[in-house]
Formats: C-alpha cells, sequence, structure tokens
C-alpha cells in the first residue's frame, strides 16, 4: 500500500511528464517489477496511467474519488479529516458509520466519506438520494465540550460552513433555509443531518452529516426533489475533492471561532446566509401549520417567528416552508 502511494504521489509531481519505472524503483529502494505491480494496482483503482518502453509512466487522469490520496492534496485543515479518514465505495449511510466509531472513541475530527449511500436520510425520517460517484457524502465524529440543549448550534454551523465553501469554490450564491437546507435559487443543493449520543448535562459525541449534490444530471435527481447540482448551476463539472476540503476547512475555522468567540459570530454569518429571515413561512408541526414572519434565531438556534395574530412561537424542530 505505501508504495502504491510513493509511485502515485511522484507521477503526481512530474505529471503531465513521463518518469521512468528504473527512476522509480532506485527513488523508492525497490525492484522495478514492484513499481510494475504498484502501477498495476493504481490502474485497478481507477487511475489513467500511460506506459511507454523508453520513457516510462506518466499519470494522465486521476479517478473522480474521494480518496484521501485524491483529497489530502487540496486539504488545509489541521484536524478535521486529519486524525482519522475513513473513505469506502458504499455504506448504508456515513452518519451511522460515524456513530459506530465514535461509540469505540475514535478522536474528534474523525471523518467517514462514501461514493454512495445506500439509506442516506435527512432531517425528520426523509430519505437522501445518494447515487454513486456524483455527490458529496460524509459525516465527521465531533466532541464538543458543551450542553445538550446547545448541539442545534452545530447544524446552523455546517449550514454557514456548506455555504461558504460553495461561494468560494464554485462562484454559485448559495443560501440557507432553517435549519439544515443550503439552497440555490430556490433550489436544493444540500443539507446538514445532525446526531448525537449524550446523557442529561454531557455529550458524549455528535456526528455532523453532509450531503451535496456536485455533479448530478438532472436526470438523476428525483423529479419530486426540487433540487438542484453545483454543476448544473456552474455548466461544468466540479472537483468532489477540493469541494470536501473546502467544506472541512469552513467547519474547522467555524468550530475554533465557536469555542474562541461563542456562538454569535456564526449567528450572524447564519443571518447573513439566510433565505428564511424576513419571509412569511410556514412551520409544519404536529397538530398543523403555523404562518409567520421569521424574525431571527436565538442562542440556541431556535428559529424565532410572530404569527399573523402577532403571537411569538420558538421553533425548534418541523419542517419550514417559504410561503410565497
Amino acid at each position: 500500500m505505501a508504495l502504491k502511494q510513493e509511485v502515485l504521489k511522484k507521477l503526481r509531481e512530474v505529471s503531465p511528464c513521463f518518469l521512468s519505472g528504473e527512476a522509480l524503483a532506485q527513488g523508492e529502494g525497490v525492484s522495478r517489477a514492484a513499481v510494475w505491480k504498484a502501477v498495476t494496482n493504481l490502474r485497478k483503482a481507477g487511475y489513467r496511467i500511460s506506459g511507454s518502453p523508453r520513457r516510462g509512466y506518466r499519470l494522465v487522469e486521476p479517478p473522480d474519488l474521494l480518496t484521501p490520496q485524491e483529497v489530502e492534496p487540496h486539504l488545509r485543515t489541521k484536524v478535521m479529516g486529519r486524525v482519522g479518514y475513513h473513505h469506502y465505495k458504499e455504506l448504508s449511510s456515513t452518519n451511522d458509520k460515524a456513530k459506530a466509531l465514535a461509540a469505540q472513541g475514535c478522536a474528534h475530527g474523525t471523518l467517514v466519506v462514501a461514493e454512495a449511500q445506500k439509506a442516506g436520510r435527512g432531517r425528520l425520517g426523509r430519505s437522501w438520494h445518494s447515487p454513486l460517484g456524483s455527490g458529496l457524502y460524509f459525516s465527521l465524529v465531533l466532541r464538543p465540550d458543551f450542553a445538550p440543549h446547545l448541539a442545534p448550534r452545530i447544524t446552523l454551523l455546517g449550514g454557514v460552513a456548506l455555504c461558504h465553501a460553495i461561494r468560494e469554490l464554485t462562484g454559485v450564491e448559495a443560501g440557507i433555509k432553517w435549519p439544515n437546507d443550503v439552497l440555490v435559487k430556490q433550489r436544493k443543493v444540500g443539507g446538514i443531518l445532525t446526531e448525537m449520543e449524550a446523557e442529561a448535562d454531557a455529550i458524549h459525541h455528535l456526528i455532523l452529516g453532509f450531503g451535496v449534490n456536485v455533479n448530478m444530471e438532472s436526470c438523476d435527481l428525483p423529479a419530486t426533489l426540487k433540487a438542484t447540482s453545483l454543476m448544473l448551476e456552474t455548466g461544468k463539472r466540479q472537483s468532489r475533492a477540493q469541494i470536501l476540503a473546502g467544506i472541512l476547512l469552513q467547519v474547522e475555522e467555524l468550530w475554533n471561532r465557536l469555542l474562541s468567540d461563542g456562538f454569535e459570530p456564526i449567528a450572524d454569518a447564519w443571518r447573513e446566509a439566510s433565505v428564511t429571515l424576513g419571509r412569511l413561512v410556514g412551520v409544519e408541526k404536529e397538530g398543523g401549520v403555523i404562518v409567520g414572519r421569521a424574525k431571527d434565531i436565538d442562542e440556541e438556534g431556535a428559529l424565532l417567528l410572530t404569527d399573523q395574530g402577532g403571537h411569538f412561537h420558538r421553533i425548534t424542530y418541523g419542517e419550514v416552508l417559504h410561503v410565497r
């Protein structure tokens, strides 16, 4: 495994030029047969590597995968995705896998990434469409040192991180719909699912899960969903590895800001990106729908609204519908 990674690293460094098998073998202190075997394994993994008897090997095109080797060149974090990186071709749910790792004691900042999910889910028990190789499906294990009733703050933090990363890396003007949807032109491009294991006064671990529509075509998105993808909005394929690294960096920076300066800077960033505040919204809850004007969020991340009769409501859960 180590030789395969070193060969890939060297081919990246000289790309698009060739590097001889002899130079690779001498550099790693192995035989040319071992280099050939490593190149063969890289090709099986999806890397396009051309070979010439006289010139050696050349990396033609890396695969669109989210392996550590593909993401690491873009990664600028110190903790998130550095302390543990678990990549899978397919999982039922990255959140479920992250919860299992957290229960085993994995470190804060451990990352679980899947190329596809069989049973991805969002809030309120909804499913999340997770086709192979076209989206981002990943979860972070976080170990916060604050009370469980403050956990909804992390959902808002995740929304800000995703929104800022999309804006910075693609130029797409994304916005946040309370509490966990990221929209582009009122169409959903990503979502956040936060789950935790806690006692009455302490959080054991918190799982921050992301689902992002990156390179989906229109036909990849269920007709029942009012959704879009970053490729559809920009007109070109996006680097999933680069976007993943960008989101991780935003999460880390916002997490550190939360620890040093409290929630208010995160709340202000959320307000700036919100497409919910100031609008007339309907909130579906057990027993009916509350219709009112969304005014603000509070220190715990709850949505504050005033209904048409002038009554104040504090919303901690429920589906928010933007009313025209």
